[in-house]
């Protein structure tokens, strides 16, 4: 049973929300194509990304940028290596 009076607020700690889930992506990189070059793609086809090799990928979480990283591989599977962790939206549009 709960021992709170009426005007009283339940105390929030960190391990309350280790259960939210949220979204995280991972962006390599960004580019713009036609449609009609879209249908064209098949398998082997490669879409060249306005991201240069050896700069920073972004990371968002809930598609706010919260980092930057480098891509690694552990054992077959790609991964991400933060380098930073961004408090400032504004300066890594």
């Amino acid at each position: 049973m709960n021992n709170m009076t009426s005007n009283e607020e339940p105390e929030l700690t960190l391990e309350a929300l280790y259960d939210v889930p949220v979204q995280v992506s991972v962006v390599l990189g960004k580019t713009t194509m036609q449609l009609s070059d879209i249908l064209k793609l098949g398998r082997g086809a490669v879409v060249e990304l306005d991201t240069v090799v050896g700069q920073p990928i972004k990371v968002y979480v809930n598609n706010k940028i919260v980092a930057l990283g480098e891509i690694v591989i552990v054992d077959n599977k790609i991964g991400v290596t933060l380098t930073d962790v961004i408090n400032n939206e504004k300066d890594h549009k």
